[in-house]
């Protein structure tokens, strides 16, 4: 079985202040692709952002989140990917219409499980990094939350509840 679990879901879900959660309690945890892709563009010439070359965007993201995977073949434990490979891929399959199937068998093995955090308007903020408003949030996450058991995966949706006990269902649910 894969130690490699993702994180995935709805923009704004807070996704990424449970990452720092599962951090604290001691899981190796990668940021998301998206985010960091974000940041470097807007530092530089700007071209493969989202709002502007979704598909540059996406081939970048499918190359992090397998070089992402690749440094951490050798980590011990569970490692938890803030989106990754999946959400990657299928932003490459709504941009250009290729088989999200197909990358995601590509890359290594990842755990079975995925936990999806759903939409939740009370705590979405649009950002420099996530222009996007929330309908479109909202149409990426039903893109996932389709592709994801058509895949083969088991999906846990996280409640809309506080940090520590997403941090403690997800530990549960990987504990089990």
């Amino acid at each position: 079985m894969s130690r490699f679990v993702i994180l995935s879901g709805c923009s704004g879900g807070g996704k990424s202040t449970l990452l720092d959660a599962l951090a604290e309690r001691g899981f190796a945890v990668v940021p998301e692709p998206g985010r960091r892709i974000v940041a470097k563009e807007l530092a530089g010439d700007g071209v493969a952002l989202p709002w502007i070359d979704l598909a540059a965007f996406a081939r970048r993201a499918v190359a992090l989140a397998l070089d992402d995977l690749a440094a951490h073949r050798d980590t011990p434990g569970w490692v938890v990917f803030d989106r990754g490979l999946v959400d990657a891929a299928a932003a490459l399959a709504h941009a250009t219409g290729v088989s999200a199937a197909e990358i995601v068998c590509a890359g290594p093995p990842l755990h079975r499980t995925v936990f999806l955090t759903p939409p939740w308007p009370e705590i979405y903020v649009a950002d420099a990094e996530r222009q996007h408003g929330f309908d479109d949030a909202v149409a990426e996450y039903e893109r996932l939350a389709a592709l994801y058991p058509a895949l083969g995966f088991e999906v846990v949706v996280l409640p809309k509840s506080n940090v520590a006990e997403r941090a403690d269902l997800v530990m549960r649910t990987l504990a089990g």
